[in-house]
């Protein structure tokens, strides 16, 4: 399966999870201007964007950079609907990371979620869309996602899906050591 071919969506009763669109950006506004939701986002490695977007039109680039990232098959960055809110609630980003350290043949994947979605029955609802299907979409052979230690709800919710905490170091094109990633592998 070639995920930049055909990008699957995926859904239950509560989410659909689809290829993101231009169209979304203003709703996202609502996710990347969140405060109380940006510390729990996954900066590693994104050349110092911490992916704090204040204004309409600054959310408009991030998502035309992201639907231009997709054709170019750098990374996909899916857009999570809440179906009963019918509006995006986050997104997520997934991509073969190949390196020459422990997250190497790796499906990396970034969960970005309004604030008063980061909880753990959300974030396990989510991720049960897609956790499984990243190895088959990606050809890796583990999924990792970070979780920092002060986000409880998520970590819960990563352990609740079968990941595993790690200790090892995911290595930055500039050498920069980030942690704090939880591990599923196949």
């Amino acid at each position: 399966m070639n995920v930049y071919e055909t990008c699957p969506s995926f859904e239950n009763e509560k989410y659909q999870i689809r290829l993101i669109q231009n169209e979304d950006a203003k709703s996202l506004l609502k996710v990347y201007s969140d405060v109380k939701a940006v510390p729990f986002f996954n900066s590693d490695n994104c050349n110092g964007d911490n992916f704090y977007y204040e204004t309409y039109e600054r959310m408009e680039q991030a998502v035309a950079f992201w639907v231009d990232a997709y054709k170019n098959g750098w990374f996909v960055r899916w857009t999570v609907v809440d179906k009963a809110a019918g509006e995006p609630v986050g997104t997520i980003e997934e991509f073969y990371r190949e390196a020459d350290d422990y997250f190497t043949n790796c499906g990396l994947l970034r969960l970005d979620l309004r604030s008063d979605y980061e909880k753990s029955e959300e974030i396990e609802n989510i991720l049960s869309l897609i956790a499984t299907p990243s190895f088959d979409m990606f050809g890796c052979d583990k999924v990792a996602v970070k979780a920092i230690s002060d986000d409880k709800e998520r970590v819960k919710a990563l352990q609740n899906a079968g990941f595993v905490s790690t200790d090892e170091k995911l290595i930055g094109h500039d050498g920069t050591q980030y942690g704090e990633y939880f591990v599923l592998k196949k």
